[in-house]
């Protein structure tokens, strides 16, 4: 019979399977405070740009507001321009004014008030 192959007294060398690469760049911890780092100062720079947006935006609003008035104003000069253009215009096409109505209950002589039309006698008593 023939002897078994044993292995030698105190066992074999350990195999070296792994390789030895030194490990390169930083921890990771330090890529993770970089990139914290980072994303504070532009979360930082997008609050002061939305805080400068609103900013802009009340003063924007407020001109508009403080503007108002005087945008009305023009355009109450204008649509009384274009009624005594149009009085004009009907009155040189016609040769006389003429009213919507064939009567004068309703109606001021300037076109504007709504209340029933009076004669300067018909005011006078009134006014009395």
């Amino acid at each position: 019979m023939s002897s078994q192959d044993l292995p030698p007294a105190g066992g074999y060398e350990p195999i070296q399977y792994k390789r030895n690469i030194p490990a390169r760049g930083f921890r990771p911890s330090s890529y993770l405070l970089a990139v914290g780092v980072i994303m504070t100062y532009g979360f930082y720079k997008v609050g002061k740009g939305i805080r400068e947006q609103n900013e802009l935006a009340r003063e924007k609003m407020w001109s508009r507001i403080h503007l108002i008035p005087l945008l009305q104003a023009e355009e109450d000069r204008d649509q009384v321009r274009r009624h005594y253009a149009d009085k004009a215009r009907e009155k040189a096409l016609l040769g006389s004014e003429t009213r919507v109505y064939n009567s004068d209950r309703s109606g001021g002589s300037d076109g504007f008030s709504t209340g029933p039309m009076l004669d300067k006698n018909a005011r006078a008593s009134a006014l009395e």
